[in-house]
């Protein structure tokens, strides 16, 4: 067994035993550090379970998008605001919801979810679920760059750091352009592990073995697994083809 790994798990939207499935492959000791980008939870069937899961074994995670929208569904522990609850249901908490049989595991798992960072700088990675924006100084980001950023960020023409690559998940790497289903995407300063797990276009679960460069996968509808070199799984995306299609989508 290899040790002493830094392992980056892309959004896994709930399926739990596709993440179980994956980590037994990987089988992470305890001298390895295992990263989740954010997205735990909705769409997929046991989002319950996933955060369960991560909180147990301790494993480090940043705050996502759809991790947000719960939080402000529910801004307190007593209240909640109707109109966030709707925004939330419809962009997959419907499916959270009915994972929990015990209404106040899932308060629980609130106040463990806020706790959760916006990012992690790890040195040579800055970990965090959508990106940075690229005109703004580090101390103007905020939780909306942080979740919820996409074109900008990837259609950015320099790298954000000079020494730290960008590790997101959030955009489903199929959906940049010249990236099929499963590959993972590559930009100027930034790399995206969200192949997509719950879409029906895909199906994979991503995992990165930063420290050895080894990718792992499964997919969570056919119950394939497959291992790959990293040079053999990505693809470089270019900022001239992110902005070519911004201006395609604004015709």
């Amino acid at each position: 067994m290899v040790s002493d790994r830094r392992i980056f798990i892309g959004d896994v939207h709930g399926h739990y035993d596709g993440l179980l499935q994956l980590l037994e492959t990987i089988a992470p000791g305890k001298a390895d550090q295992v990263y989740f980008v954010g997205d735990l939870i909705d769409r997929g069937p046991k989002s319950a379970d996933v955060i369960q899961f991560v909180r147990e074994q301790g494993y480090f995670c940043v705050l996502g998008n759809h991790e947000q929208l719960l939080l402000e569904a529910f801004p307190e522990s007593d209240r909640v605001s109707q109109y966030a609850l709707q925004a939330w249901l419809q962009s997959g908490g419907q499916n959270t919801v009915a994972s929990y049989t015990d209404p106040e595991l899932l308060l629980e798992n609130i106040t463990w979810l806020r706790t959760l960072p916006t990012h992690l700088d790890l040195g040579d990675v800055w970990l965090v679920h959508a990106g940075l924006h690229p005109r703004l100084p580090i101390h103007a980001q905020t939780a909306q760059e942080y979740c919820w950023i996409r074109e900008e960020f990837h259609g950015s023409l320099k790298p954000y750091f000079a020494d730290k690559v960008i590790i997101t998940g959030h955009t489903i790497t199929f959906t940049l352009p010249g990236v099929a289903p499963g590959e993972l995407a590559r930009g100027r300063g930034w790399l995206d592990i969200d192949t997509g797990a719950y879409h029906p276009k895909s199906g994979w679960l991503t995992a990165l073995d930063y420290t050895h460069q080894q990718v792992y996968q499964f997919n969570v509808f056919n119950k394939r697994s497959r291992t790959l070199p990293f040079a053999e799984a990505v693809v470089n995306v270019e900022p001239a083809q992110i902005t070519r299609r911004r201006q395609l989508l604004h015709l």
